[in-house]
């Protein structure tokens, strides 16, 4: 006699077993979609970034030609931050650029025509550096404190947050808007007692400051995304370049997973880093191509900071959805899609 309990035993490895099945399938698809080679016209495309290691993806896929094999001819164009490379984008200057997410919330508050087709890498990066001459050797010494953060950007949301979490309020502290290749001079010399800032420049400072100074995680448990970014009007006129350019992250991705010391090399030669700077900072990063639900909601916390705190001409929270170009990343790896909505 056949039990229930014996029935829904059966029901669980038979969904079980089906759900293996699509993922193998799913898996096959995206494996033979990857290795088909591209055989039309090869056509540029300028792409904006800030030259930095959270960006690995593209320099790999642009040194092993993955870039090119999908006809695409890259030329980048560097930029101080990654603000300024969104603004390139707006401005006609590069079809795809790499900022944080914090770039998109910033632009969509001001109701800018751009979308965001896909992370290229997430990390934990910032810190709050500060002088222990300074009297500085508990979070609460920055009360009086003067701290340099680069205004505009996720690390002034990120200051601002880690602010709240200790009960500290923005204005018990004096902030000094710094460019942040200056942070490291400006913590040396005492211009502030304090900075806001992440790799290479916390290598930086203790380089200048040896057994002065004392850290703290930044960012509590919200990573900060590394986005590839078009105009709205460019992912309509070229869905076909967007699916090209993906599909070139991820063969680098894939590169990366099985090629780890050599795709720190191609970076630290790319960016002029050490092998022992790439091998102390590579482990903080996870380099993939994804759409995830939580880079949504990350999105939806930081715009709601900037309203609330009266940074933005933005009144209220925009849906992040239709700043998502998702069919492009899709088409090339669906599994890495994980947008509800």
């Amino acid at each position: 006699m056949t039990t229930r309990k014996s029935i829904s035993k059966r029901k669980i490895v038979l969904l079980s077993v089906a759900i293996l099945i699509v993922a193998v399938v799913l898996s096959s698809f995206v494996y033979i979609n990857l290795q088909k080679p591209y055989s039309g016209s090869v056509e540029s495309i300028t792409i904006g970034i800030f030259p930095h290691e959270v960006n690995s993806l593209i320099y790999i896929a642009n040194n092993q030609q993955y870039f090119l094999n999908n006809g695409l001819k890259i030329t980048v164009k560097n930029y101080a931050r990654g603000m300024d490379a969104v603004n390139g984008v707006i401005n006609g200057e590069s079809d795809i650029a790499t900022a944080s997410e914090f770039a998109i919330v910033a632009e969509a508050l001001e109701n800018a025509s751009i979308e965001c087709i896909g992370s290229v890498s997430k990390a934990l990066p910032f810190f709050v550096v500060a002088r222990t001459d300074k009297g500085i050797s508990g979070i609460s010494d920055l009360v009086g404190k003067t701290i340099g953060v680069t205004l505009g950007t996720n690390g002034q949301f990120y200051f601002g947050t880690f602010l709240e979490r200790n009960n500290i309020s923005v204005n018990q502290v004096t902030i000094v808007n710094l460019p942040t290749p200056q942070l490291p001079s400006a913590l040396a010399n005492g211009t502030v007692d304090a900075v806001m800032t992440f790799q290479p420049y916390i290598n930086q400072i203790e380089s200048l400051l040896p057994d002065k100074t004392a850290m703290w995680p930044a960012q509590g448990n919200q990573y900060a995304y590394q986005e590839a970014i078009c105009s709205s009007s460019w992912a309509a006129a070229h869905p076909d370049l967007i699916v090209r350019f993906l599909k070139a992250v991820v063969q680098a991705e894939n590169y990366v997973a099985s090629n780890k010391d050599q795709a720190m090399a191609i970076v630290a030669n790319t960016l002029n880093y050490t092998s022992s700077y790439m091998a102390s900072v590579w482990q903080n990063y996870q380099f993939s191509a994804t759409l995830d639900q939580s880079l949504i909601l990350a999105m939806q916390v930081e715009a709601q900071w900037l309203i609330s705190n009266n940074l933005t001409s933005g009144t209220s929270v925009p849906n992040f959805l239709n700043y998502i170009y998702a069919d492009g990343l899709k088409s090339v790896a669906p599994e890495s899609v994980n947008i509800i909505g």
